[in-house]
């Protein structure tokens, strides 16, 4: 196979493999098979995303990785994942609606983690990211998912 069609091939099955994923963390309940086929596209889609993307497709797939492990409530592997989508935003100079997910998903993390403090304070840097961001729908995306994250914080036991 030529190089163009094997970039076709992956850029493909990557944006199959996030769709998928999206799907499933959008269900309340889930299945032991479909909670392992979610972690594995995670990770499959980031892995296509590398041999035929770009640095915003590599932070985007990192993002929706540590989301899969904050929702199954795995703390190590969300803060990671977080880490490395907010490492990849900075050195490739990826800001505005990007960014501001990356501190998303790093106050997130550390509230799967029951870190308190790092939350608060990724939360915060989320906060004032939401102002930099240009799109007003996008800014509003993130609002409410920070929005949604106060109120899981607030839970007895968050």
């Amino acid at each position: 196979m030529s190089t163009e069609t094997m970039d076709v091939f992956h850029k493909k099955t990557a944006v199959t493999l996030f769709n998928g994923v999206w799907d499933l963390m959008e269900k309340e309940t889930r299945s032991q098979q479909e909670t392992d086929a979610m972690i594995h596209m995670a990770h499959a889609s980031r892995y296509h995303w590398e041999q035929a993307g770009n640095a915003l497709n590599l932070s985007r797939g990192e993002w929706q990785i540590s989301r899969v492990y904050a929702i199954l409530g795995r703390a190590e592997p969300a803060l990671y994942h977080a880490h490395r989508n907010l490492e990849i935003c900075l050195s490739n100079e990826i800001r505005d609606f990007d960014l501001a997910y990356a501190y998303e998903a790093l106050a997130r993390a550390y509230l799967t983690a029951g870190d308190g403090a790092k939350y608060s304070e990724y939360m915060e840097t989320a906060i004032l990211a939401a102002d930099q961001i240009e799109k007003e729908e996008n800014r509003t995306l993130l609002v409410n998912d920070l929005n949604q994250l106060k109120l899981g914080a607030a839970k007895p036991g968050s």
